[in-house]
């Protein structure tokens, strides 16, 4: 019984313990990224109805289609037997947050399409006839009501299932907390604002991504502080855990790349930004996106470093 314990644990004899690498946080930020993105468009949308000023709306479903795409093939490249994938969508299991985010993924390809087709400039939508009409059509009320609907939701449902992907896996005490959901929710509506307000051209619309994103910075900070908290003064497997961020081997990428650069110092920036003492600067949402993939990295690696003793 000794020997099992001690050498089947023992990562030069099962190096599979760690089993994600760099494929599974670049899809968690990603799949973030893209679900703040929805978000901020349903919200620019209701909030703007029927403008014909530029806005990042026109521009945001077409990037999230993108980055939804590098995610999915991230996530793909991580898969042990690549050619079963299909079977993921051959059913679903209502108790399975894999299969709820399996098809929440598939869920968000039309919604990003409508959108960015909602969106299209009329020159380059009527020139071809169908897609013109198609537009037009969206852009009525009762549809352009439907895709704001529909971005919010979806958008929610993408960004909160990757935490409770990390969540739901109780092999690590790491990730046993219900803080992880919205955690990731909030920190993808910031990178997705600091995005937004990075791109706009129009100094409302900017400004209000901009104050956007420093709400979600401090919502992100609280939630932070909840979930070392609630890890810290749980079992012992969870003070375990938390330790690793808290003196441990992951404390200096946590503290220094995730709430010192990620989040304290791009708060700091963009709240002289939008008191105007400073200008406009593409330091600070530069910050805020590479806290939110540094986030990712520290969490999935502390956690598959937690274990239950």
């Amino acid at each position: 019984m000794l020997e099992l314990l001690t050498t089947r644990n023992n990562p030069m004899i099962d190096p599979s313990l760690h089993v994600w690498g760099w494929e599974i946080p670049v899809y968690l930020f990603l799949g973030g990224w893209v679900a703040g993105a929805m978000v901020l468009s349903g919200w620019l949308m209701h909030r703007d109805p029927g403008t014909e000023r530029p806005s990042v709306t026109r521009l945001l479903p077409w990037v999230g289609l993108v980055l939804i795409s590098l995610g999915m093939v991230a996530l793909f490249l991580d898969l042990e037997h690549k050619l079963y994938v299909w079977r993921m969508y051959a059913t679903f299991q209502p108790t399975s947050p894999m299969s709820w985010g399996g098809w929440i993924l598939i869920g968000v390809y039309p919604v990003l399409l409508l959108a960015g087709i909602a969106g299209l400039p009329p020159a380059l939508a009527d020139a071809w006839a169908p897609l013109g009409t198609l537009a037009r059509r969206l852009r009525q009320s009762d549809a352009r009501r439907a895709l704001v609907l529909a971005n919010i939701t979806f958008g929610v449902g993408l960004g909160i299932y990757t935490g409770i992907l990390l969540s739901s896996l109780g092999a690590r005490p790491l990730w046993a907390s219900g803080v992880l959901g919205p955690l990731f929710l909030v920190s993808g509506l910031s990178t997705g604002a600091a995005f937004a307000h990075m791109i706009a051209r129009d100094p409302d619309e900017q400004s209000a991504l901009l104050r956007s994103d420093n709400l979600f910075l401090l919502t992100e900070l609280a939630l932070i502080a909840l979930f070392l908290i609630g890890l810290a003064t749980s079992g012992v497997a969870q003070a375990q855990a938390a330790s690793l961020l808290l003196g441990g081997p992951y404390t200096a990428a946590f503290w220094v790349l995730v709430v010192g650069l990620g989040i304290v110092l791009p708060l700091a920036i963009q709240s002289l930004m939008a008191t105007r003492r400073i200008g406009h600067t593409l330091v600070a949402p530069m910050l805020v996106m590479g806290g939110g993939l540094a986030l990712r990295f520290v969490v999935v690696a502390a956690g598959q470093a937690s274990f239950w003793p």
